[in-house]
């Protein structure tokens, strides 16, 4: 029997609640010959692989990368030659600071088939499931989504532009920017504008903090946050409901 054709598929898994992902997603995993996954996946997801799927851990725990990305990018073209189909399958979406695309740009060169599976955004999907609307009459007209550590570990400067605004502004991978991030805001005098922090969000581990931007340190410190958080900075942090735990209930009381 011959070998599939070789093909990479990057997939979305979602924000971490194993059941925000989409069809299209389980169907790449079933038919995977092999996966490659990153450390912020639900590991429930590979359950929809099959027996005969190669499975690798490729991603990065407590700052320890298991592959640096170019040899994630040299190992997708050996095995999608050697056995045909590799799922690549990252957090949230891939095409939001996922470096989907750049595995896709480097992997066409060497003429391997290469697929898109969208996933739900982290950035969208957490703060929605604390009932707090990035947009809401009123409250906020638009939202910024920005990367707090840029490639040279430097604090985006998009969070200053995004201070001037009225936006929501939620950042990913900002933890250890706090400090800075809520300079910038104080320096726009924004210091009562409200905060919430969203420490693995969509997950049975979900912990929140809320306070302003005078206050969030404090409440981090208080409530012992850490990464992976998402960081919510706007006025629609006050227009929060109090939804019944999804997490907990779903499958019990709604389906």
């Amino acid at each position: 029997m011959g070998i599939n054709t070789p093909k990479l598929t990057v997939v979305g898994a979602g924000p971490g609640d194993v059941d925000l992902i989409t069809i299209k997603a389980i169907k790449a995993i079933a038919s995977a010959d092999v996966i490659l996954y990153d450390a912020l996946i639900n590991e429930e997801l590979l359950k929809y692989a099959s027996e005969r799927t190669e499975i690798i851990f490729v991603g990065k725990r407590k700052g320890c990368y298991a592959f640096q990305q170019e040899q994630i990018n040299e190992l997708i073209v050996a095995k999608a030659k050697e056995k045909g189909h590799v799922v690549r399958l990252k957090g949230g979406d891939p095409f939001i600071f996922g470096r989907g695309a750049e595995e896709i740009d480097y992997v066409q060169a060497f003429g391997l088939e290469t697929y898109m599976v969208p996933g739900i955004s982290s950035a969208i999907a957490v703060p929605a499931y604390q009932g707090i609307p990035l947009t809401k009459r009123n409250a906020a007209e638009s939202f910024w989504v920005i990367t707090g550590t840029t490639k040279k570990h430097q604090l985006s400067s998009d969070v200053h532009l995004a201070a001037k605004s009225t936006a929501t502004v939620v950042i990913l991978m900002g933890m250890g920017k706090l400090d800075e991030i809520v300079e910038v805001f104080s320096a726009e005098n924004k210091q009562d504008i409200s905060v919430a922090i969203i420490q693995e969000g969509t997950t049975e581990n979900e912990k929140i903090g809320i306070g302003t931007i005078a206050t969030i340190q404090k409440v981090v410190e208080e409530k012992q946050l850490t990464s992976p958080a998402i960081i919510v900075i706007g006025e629609v942090v006050k227009e929060r409901m109090e939804l019944s735990s999804l997490v907990e209930n779903l499958n019990k009381n709604l389906f």
